[in-house]
């Protein structure tokens, strides 16, 4: 599956008054992991940000007059994000400022590109209920390293988010980047001896009542992350070895 993790950084928090986007970055994961390809552009707003949007961000109106509109960016952004899974954290805003920039361009909505939405923010909410869910609260709580996010920045907030999504998804603790391939894989592999195993009694460990309980809330989260979608939910349960 292919996966695109989107932020964005703006002027103020109402698209609908005429705030606009100033930076856009995105992290592309394939299968679960980071592909190292990325898309981060700055972009003119043609505007000053809000005094507490600039605290923010810290992206000034001198810095950002020389970078492209959103008119000049759209083809590239739209190219990288077609056919994907989108995933951003608290989706509404930033789907809003998307679709408010592509409204001006007339290039229709952003769903209209994009395979699907998936918002971290309804996940944690769903995982960790009465609790702080904000990105820097998911990664101290899932001991993801963000000491180096003095301020928002789309690039380095949607790499701590694949991090979060990861751990909330579980299954992988850590993203890698794949950078030899499959094919480099098959050259390298060492040739292994076959061992027959039938001449040897394995030990069968059974778990215990606490391990099984452990497991089967794991189970349960895990279906939470997926939205229900998990298939042993609905298969019928094994019969067990006489």
């Amino acid at each position: 599956m292919r996966q695109i993790f989107l932020d964005t950084e703006t002027t103020g928090l109402e698209a609908e008054r005429g705030d606009r986007i100033i930076e856009v970055a995105g992290v592309e994961m394939v299968n679960r992991q980071l592909t190292g390809r990325n898309l981060h552009i700055y972009i003119n707003p043609e505007r000053a940000s809000h005094e507490d949007a600039l605290r923010i961000h810290g992206l000034t109106e001198e810095f950002l007059s020389t970078k492209p509109k959103f008119a000049e960016i759209v083809d590239e952004l739209l190219e990288f994000v077609a056919g994907a899974e989108l995933v951003i954290h608290n989706a509404p805003f930033d789907i809003g400022f998307i679709n408010a920039e592509l409204k001006r361009v007339k290039r229709g909505v952003l769903t209209d590109h994009v395979a699907s939405v998936r918002d971290t923010l309804v996940m944690a909410r769903d995982m960790f209920p009465g609790k702080a869910n904000s990105l820097d609260a998911l990664c101290r709580r899932l001991e993801v390293d963000n000491s180096k996010r003095q301020l928002h920045g789309a690039l380095i907030d949607t790499t701590l988010l694949a991090e979060v999504y990861i751990r909330l998804t579980r299954g992988q603790d850590a993203l890698l980047v794949d950078d030899h391939g499959d094919s480099a894989a098959g050259e390298t592999q060492a040739a292994v001896e076959a061992v027959d195993l039938s001449r040897f009694e394995l030990p069968v460990l059974r778990a215990s009542e606490l391990e099984a309980a452990a497991h089967a809330k794991l189970l349960t989260d895990l279906d939470k992350a997926a939205g229900g979608a998990c298939k042993w939910r609905v298969l019928e349960p094994a019969q067990p070895v006489a």
